[in-house]
């Protein structure tokens, strides 16, 4: 059995932006040990920032909203 290469952080970053969820302006949810281990927080964080994206964290979870609406926490 072969294993695929890993992805690179571009390609990583590429593909989880490239969901149908986060084009269409939706959000979505990654486990923060898996955004730290293929880019690493900065880098991830970087890239929220350039796209005007918005993110939080809650017990090891990062739920990405993919557009650049304002978020209100409501409780």
């Amino acid at each position: 059995m072969t294993l695929a290469a890993p992805l690179s952080k571009d390609d990583w970053i590429n593909h989880l932006f490239s969901s149908r969820a986060a084009r269409s302006g939706a959000i979505i949810r990654r486990k923060t040990r898996d955004i730290e281990r293929y880019v690493g927080k900065a880098v991830f964080l970087q890239e929220l920032e350039r796209r005007g994206f918005h993110a939080i964290e809650n017990a090891g979870q990062m739920v990405i909203f993919c557009n650049q609406e304002p978020i209100r926490l409501l409780l």
